[in-house]
C-alpha cells in the first residue's frame, strides 16, 4: 500500500494533466481552423472578376493607374502574404504538437495581424472597383438625363422668349455655360477618368437643379411685378381717388406713400431677377401681396365704418337724448320719494351722477357730429367713438333703470313690512292665547320673559314704519330681528306645552307603581311639586326617572300613546 498510493496520485495527476492538454490543444486547433477559413474567404473575394469588368472600360489615364494598383496589390497579397499564412499556420501546428501552448497563440495572433491587414486591402480594392465600375454607369445614365433636361430647358426658353422678359440673355448665356462641361465630361470619360467625370456629374446636377427652377421662377415672378401687381397698385390709386372724392378720409392710412415705395422696391426685384436672383423676389413678391391685400381691407373697412356711422349716429343721438330725458325723469322721482323714503347717499346720487356723464357724452357725441361733417376724420376711428358712446349710453341706462326699479320697489317692500308685522303680531297673540288656555298651574317667567320680548321687538319695527322719510333698510333689518325672535318663542311655548303634556302623562302613568315601589312615589311626588313651582323641565325629569326605574322603555311607549290620542283628537 505504500507504494501504490504513490503510484495512484501521480497517474491521477497525469490523467488530469493530459485533460488539460487535451482541452487546451482543441481550443487552439479551433482557432487555427477560424484564421484558415478566413484566409480562404481573402482567397475567394472576387477580384480578378471584378478586375475583369474594369477591362471593359476605357483603359486610359486614371482607370489604368488604378487598375495597376489594384492588380499588384491583389498580387502581393495572392504571392507573398497569403503562402506566409500558410508558413505560419504550419508552425503553429507543429507547436501544438509539441504542447507549446504559448508559442503556438503568439504566431495565432502573428496570423490574425496579417489576415486583417490583407482583408482590408482586397475590401479596399472592392470598393473602389465598384466605386469605379458604379461611377461610369451612374455617369452615363445622370449625364444622358440632364442632356435632356437641358435640351427641353433650351426649348422652353426659345418657344417662351417674350415671357423671360430681359433676363432671357442671362438665362441663354447660362445654358450655353453647360456645354464646355459636357465636353470636359466626354474627354475625361474617353481618357478612363470616370471618378473625374463623376464630380462634373455632380457638380451639373447640382447647379443644373438650381437654374432648373429659376427658369420655372421666373415668369411667373416677371408677370407678377410687371404685370399683376403694378394692376392691383392702378386699382387701389383708384380707389382711393373714388373714396376721397366721396368725403372719405383716408391720410392716416398713407397708402400713397407706401404705393410708392412698393413700386421702387418692384424696380429693384427686377433687376434681382434678370441677374438670375431669385430667393429674394421669391419672398418678397409674395410679402408685397400680402400688403396689397390689407390695403384693400382697410379700404373696406372704411367703406363699412361709413355705412356703420351713418346708419347709426342719428339712432345714437336720439337713444342719447332718450335716455337723458329718462334719467332727469328718474331724478325728479327720486326727489319725491326720498320725501317719504330714506335712501343711502350713495344710492341717492345716481340720478345726477348718470345725468353729469349723460352731459359728458353728449359734448363727445357733438364733437363727433362734427367731425362727421367736416370730412377730416377717418370713418373707422369715428365708428370706433361711436361704439364707445353708444355703449356708455347703454350702461347708463342699465344703470339709472336698476335704480328706477329700487324706488318703485319701496313701496312694496313697505307694504310687504307692515303685512309680515301684523303676521308677527298675530302669531304674538295667538302664542299668548295657546298659553293662557292650556291647562297648565302657569306661565314660567322664562317665558314671560320671552315673551316680552318678541313683543318689544315688534313694537320697534312698527315705531321704525313710521318714521319719515322711511328708511327701508332700518325697516327691514328691526322686522329681521322680530320675526326670527317671534318664531323662538313660539317654538319654545309649543315644546313646554308638550313637555307638560308628557310629564302628566308620565305621572299618570308611573301612579301604579306608588304603593309597590316607595321610591318611585318619592320621586313622583317630588315631579308633582316642581310641576306646581312652575318649573316644568325638572318636572318632567323627576318623573322620566322615576318610571324608567322601575319600567325601562316606559317613555317611548307613553310618547306613542300621545301621538295616537293627537291623531285621533
Amino acid at each position: 500500500m505504500k507504494y501504490i498510493i504513490p503510484a495512484v496520485i501521480i497517474l491521477l495527476v497525469i490523467a488530469v494533466i493530459a485533460v488539460i492538454a487535451f482541452i487546451i490543444r482543441r481550443k487552439h486547433n479551433a482557432e487555427i481552423a477560424r484564421l484558415e477559413r478566413e484566409k480562404h474567404q481573402i482567397q475567394n473575394k472576387p477580384i480578378l472578376e471584378e478586375m475583369t469588368k474594369v477591362k471593359q472600360l476605357n483603359m486610359n489615364g486614371q482607370t489604368e493607374e488604378m487598375f495597376e494598383s489594384w492588380r499588384n496589390t491583389w498580387t502581393e497579397v495572392m504571392d507573398v502574404h497569403m503562402p506566409k499564412v500558410d508558413v505560419l499556420l504550419f508552425d503553429a501546428e507543429e507547436h501544438l504538437d509539441k504542447l507549446l501552448f504559448f508559442q503556438a497563440s503568439k504566431i495565432e495572433k502573428d496570423i490574425q495581424v496579417l489576415i486583417d491587414s490583407c482583408d482590408e486591402k482586397m475590401t479596399k480594392i472592392l470598393k473602389e472597383l465598384e466605386e469605379l465600375i458604379g461611377s461610369e454607369e451612374k455617369n452615363r445614365i445622370e449625364m444622358e438625363q440632364f442632356i435632356e433636361q437641358h435640351r427641353a430647358a433650351r426649348k422652353t426658353v426659345l418657344a417662351h422668349q417674350y415671357s423671360f422678359g430681359e433676363a432671357l440673355p442671362a438665362l441663354e448665356e447660362k445654358l450655353e455655360s453647360f456645354n464646355p462641361h459636357f465636353e470636359e465630361f466626354d474627354q475625361l470619360t474617353e481618357t478612363g477618368n470616370y471618378l473625374k467625370a463623376r464630380e462634373i456629374v455632380i457638380s451639373l446636377q447640382n447647379e443644373g437643379q438650381s437654374f432648373f427652377h429659376k427658369l420655372r421662377d421666373i415668369p411667373t415672378l416677371l408677370q407678377e411685378i410687371q404685370h399683376k401687381i403694378p394692376a392691383s397698385i392702378h386699382e387701389l390709386r383708384g380707389g382711393i381717388r373714388e373714396m376721397e372724392e366721396q368725403s372719405y378720409y383716408l391720410q392716416h392710412l398713407e397708402m400713397a406713400k407706401n404705393l410708392d415705395s412698393i413700386e421702387q422696391e418692384l424696380k429693384e426685384l427686377k433687376v434681382e431677377i434678370v441677374d438670375l436672383k431669385v430667393a429674394n423676389p421669391i419672398i418678397r413678391v409674395e410679402e408685397i401681396k400680402d400688403e396689397i391685400e390689407t390695403f384693400y381691407d382697410l379700404l373696406e373697412k372704411e367703406v363699412l365704418a361709413k355705412k356703420y356711422v351713418d346708419q347709426y349716429k342719428d339712432e345714437t343721438g336720439s337713444r342719447l337724448i332718450e335716455v337723458t330725458s329718462v334719467t332727469r325723469a328718474t331724478s325728479e322721482e327720486a326727489a319725491f320719494v326720498q320725501q317719504s323714503y330714506r335712501l343711502p347717499e350713495k344710492e341717492a346720487e345716481i340720478p345726477q351722477s348718470c345725468l353729469k356723464e349723460l352731459e359728458e357724452l353728449k359734448k363727445k357725441f357733438e364733437l363727433l357730429t362734427m367731425r362727421v361733417d367736416g370730412e377730416k376724420s377717418a370713418y373707422s376711428s369715428l365708428q370706433d367713438e361711436l361704439n364707445e358712446i353708444s355703449e356708455e349710453i347703454d350702461r347708463l341706462y342699465e344703470e339709472q333703470d336698476r335704480f328706477a326699479n329700487r324706488l318703485e320697489n319701496l313701496r312694496i317692500d313697505e307694504n310687504k313690512a307692515r303685512e309680515k308685522l301684523e303676521e308677527l303680531k298675530d302669531i304674538l297673540h295667538d302664542t299668548d292665547r295657546m298659553l293662557q288656555k292650556a291647562n297648565i298651574p302657569g306661565i314660567p317667567e322664562e317665558m314671560d320673559v320671552r315673551l316680552e320680548e318678541a313683543e318689544e321687538h315688534i313694537y320697534i319695527a312698527m315705531q321704525s314704519l313710521e318714521e319719515v322719510p322711511l328708511n327701508m333698510g332700518l325697516v327691514e333689518n328691526y322686522l329681521a330681528k322680530a320675526e326670527a325672535c317671534m318664531e323662538e318663542v313660539h317654538k319654545k311655548a309649543k315644546e313646554m306645552l308638550e313637555s307638560v303634556l308628557l310629564t302628566e302623562k308620565i305621572i299618570q302613568y308611573g301612579n301604579r307603581y306608588r304603593g309597590s315601589h316607595p321610591n318611585v312615589h318619592l320621586r313622583l311626588l317630588e315631579a308633582e311639586e316642581a310641576f306646581r313651582q312652575l318649573r316644568y323641565a325638572k318636572a318632567l325629569e323627576d318623573a322620566a326617572t322615576a318610571v324608567e326605574e322601575v319600567e325601562p322603555g316606559a317613555l317611548k311607549k307613553i310618547d306613542i300613546l300621545i301621538k295616537e290620542d293627537a291623531r285621533r283628537t
